[in-house]
């Protein structure tokens, strides 16, 4: 989550859920939590210069991705010169900021969804006499593959081996299956080393290969690969 800032010196906006549907229908079945939440009251104007914070980080089904919502809490406010008004957002807390993504998720891939929080074109707005403003969001939906997949086939296919990448000091695995296939998934685009390691009762040796170059939505096949 990022923010387009606006006139005032603070924005904040509790969150304390995210939600994903599978449809694009407009009714309220079909919701569900995408777990693993980073609740909080998050400043919308500190997110800005390629800032941002991640509001939820967890597997999802492939398919399609219909819709989005964040749910928000009571505790919202802006800061303008210095003093603090509450901020009410009528629709976000009955039935949560919706957001329409449309977009079908492929399995084994990392997907980030950035959501721009526009202060400046949401018409934050006090609300008659009342002294209390309202938030009427304009958020922009963006949504980038952030992975790669390294996949291979090793000889001889019925030796168990186990197949392994570090990326960014943490070391991703998998196993070859029945046939000798593995899939490394999640890994960022870049070029890695990949090691090929048997099972110690077949007597062969281990195999790393250098220069496997990922790139972002694709899977590199490094083909058939056999044990030393």
């Amino acid at each position: 989550m990022t923010d387009n800032p606006g006139d005032y010196d603070e924005v904040n906006v509790e969150v304390v859920d995210v939600m994903i549907k599978s449809n694009s229908d407009t009714g309220e079945g079909g919701w569900v939590s995408i777990g693993n939440i980073n609740p909080g009251i998050y400043d919308l104007l500190e997110l800005t210069g390629g800032i941002s914070v991640i509001l939820a980080d967890n597997e999802v089904p492939s398919g399609h991705l219909g819709q989005m919502r964040l749910i928000l809490g009571d505790e919202n406010t802006v800061v303008k010169d210095g003093i603090i008004y509450p901020l009410r957002t009528p629709s976000a807390q009955q039935s949560g900021l919706k957001l329409q993504i449309n977009q079908t998720l492929e399995p084994d891939f990392t997907y980030n969804f950035l959501l721009d929080f526009d202060v400046h074109n949401s018409v934050v707005v006090e609300a008659g006499n009342s002294g209390n403003y309202n938030l009427h969001p304009v958020i922009r939906v963006t949504t980038e593959v952030a992975s790669g997949a390294i996949k291979g086939t090793v000889l001889p296919a019925d030796v168990p081996t186990l197949a392994s990448v570090v990326v960014n000091g943490v070391t991703v695995t998998a196993e070859t299956n029945d046939i000798g296939v593995f899939q490394l998934n999640g890994i960022p685009s870049g070029t890695y080393s990949v090691t090929l390691t048997p099972d110690a009762a077949s007597g062969l040796g281990v195999l790393v290969v250098d220069g496997v170059v990922v790139v972002n939505g694709q899977i590199t096949d490094m083909g058939s690969l056999t044990l030393p």
